[in-house]
């Protein structure tokens, strides 16, 4: 088990829980610190060490990485039979811990929807928080126990969909973190001296209102057909940002597109936004 920035946290919750963690692993000053925080007096050892000790084994290392680290512990005789083996990685299922499960294994995918900054409070944070799981039918029963021991809500999510459901995380979380961050310099760059208490509370109705309405929720000027305005952003920021040029005018055709299907722009005007969103994209 490491104690990164995940594996920290969940770790410090299964103890919350009544679990005894036995060992962790900690190479770097910062996930040493972070031991010290969240799991004090836990031995602090070597991988194989953590897995020899464990009838648990917690992987949290980045998504890459785990096929190598499965492979390697099971290649030191780590893994022994009956020994859980949980990774927390969105992209992977159990597929990934074949070379474990083939020792006898029990596999687990659980990986919790939440960002973590590897504080004590992100303890706190994990309740309530949906964890994606996949799990063997007969482990399904532990699987769901350990997400509720650490205050999650389990959704289960099928070994062949494991690659969809990470991308759609991906997509919101991630690229909404650039989104938000490429509108607070542009709107820096027009002069606005505090862009973020600016977008604060618009970008936070935004996203209620999306969450409850769905695509219901869309306004601004793709969802009304107002292809003049959009003419307009697009010849600004080929001149300010030609980088957000390219992300607006995909995002403004995936809106247009919803919003079609949504009723809520009519196909008229949906046919000169399209026009003016394929002029704005030619060199």
């Amino acid at each position: 088990m490491g104690v990164g920035r995940v594996g920290g946290v969940l770790a410090a919750a299964l103890r919350n829980a009544g679990h005894p963690i036995v060992a962790a692993s900690a190479v770097s000053d910062a996930s040493v610190a972070r031991a010290q925080s969240l799991l004090p007096d836990t031995p602090l050892v070597d991988p194989t060490a953590v897995v020899a000790a464990s009838e648990l084994v917690l992987l949290t290392v980045p998504d890459d990485a785990l096929p190598g680290l499965v492979e390697g512990l099971v290649s030191a005789d780590a893994i022994r039979p009956g020994q859980l083996v949980v990774h927390t990685s969105g992209a992977h299922g159990v597929a990934v811990l074949e070379p474990a499960t083939r020792r006898g294994a029990l596999p687990l995918a659980l990986h919790p929807v939440m960002t973590f900054t590897g504080r004590p409070e992100d303890v706190v944070r994990l309740a309530g928080c949906s964890f994606g799981v996949t799990a063997p039918e007969p482990l399904r029963p532990i699987a769901e126990a350990l997400v509720l021991e650490m205050g999650g809500e389990p959704e289960w999510v099928a070994e062949e969909r494991r690659a969809l459901y990470h991308a759609a995380l991906a997509n919101g979380a991630n690229h909404l973190t650039t989104l938000v961050n490429e509108s607070v310099e542009l709107l820096a760059r027009s002069g606005v001296e505090h862009p973020a208490r600016m977008l604060a509370p618009l970008l936070g109705a935004a996203l209620d209102n999306a969450l409850r309405s769905g695509d219901l929720a869309l306004t601004g000027p793709v969802s009304r057909g107002d292809a003049g305005t959009v003419a307009a952003h697009l010849r600004e920021l080929r001149d300010v940002s030609p980088q957000a040029l390219g992300a607006y005018i995909a995002m403004a055709r995936l809106t247009a597109d919803r919003a079609l299907a949504a009723g809520l722009l009519k196909p008229e005007a949906a046919e000169a936004l399209l026009d003016v969103l394929a002029e704005g994209s030619r060199p």
